[in-house]
């Protein structure tokens, strides 16, 4: 299994999803597109940098769902963040078809998890807690566990298979049923234990 490709990729649910712009360039994101919310998400980084990737590579910290973020701007393929009061970048670097503030919005949310997060059952809070993944979650509870799988390599976030890495050569394919629901995941051996709770 290799990395992920920078290649863009069609753009159907992102664009029903998110009403895609027309442009991404920054020169293009109004002011009113700065604003406080809450990380959607489990995210990795290095101190200043947290790419759409979210690899798990040495010395990256993840910074948990639902940690109050300040969007306070945009960059060329980048979202200008401050959380925690550090300055940080949330990169742009494998879901480039999607504009920067609709990419901005998918990872600083206007409403906390915290409230959904505290009614699921206890296995499917641990597993988010966790950055880990565990039968029965919806695709929901799956963004917040690990993020967005890019879209470069998913265009589609109603498939059935999802495809994230740990690292450039380490895939893992998220399975769902018909139902919406974590049925399993693929992968080698060494990943699955990072990432997967049975």
């Amino acid at each position: 299994m290799s990395r992920p490709s920078n290649r863009r990729a069609p753009a159907r649910l992102a664009a029903a999803l998110l009403g895609l712009a027309a442009a991404t360039g920054a020169s293009h994101v109004a002011a009113q597109d700065k604003y406080d919310g809450y990380l959607c998400c489990n995210l990795r980084s290095d101190g200043s940098w947290i790419s759409d990737s979210n690899y798990a590579e040495n010395g990256k910290r993840v910074i948990p769902v639902g940690t109050p973020t300040s969007v306070t701007g945009y960059g060329r393929h980048r979202v200008n963040v401050r959380i925690d009061g550090a300055r940080q970048s949330i990169g742009n670097d494998y879901s480039r078809d999607i504009a920067l503030p609709d990419f901005a919005r998918r990872y600083v949310v206007t409403e906390d998890p915290a409230a959904k997060i505290a009614g699921y059952p206890a296995k499917i809070q641990d597993a988010i807690k966790r950055a880990k993944v565990t039968p029965g979650m919806t695709r929901e509870q799956v963004l917040m566990a690990l993020g967005y799988p890019i879209s470069s390599e998913n265009p589609d976030l109603d498939a059935n298979l999802w495809r994230y890495w740990m690292s450039s050569f380490a895939e893992f394919q998220v399975q769902f049923d018909a139902n919406g629901r974590v049925s399993e995941i693929t992968t080698d051996p060494n990943t699955r234990n990072l990432v997967w709770v049975p």
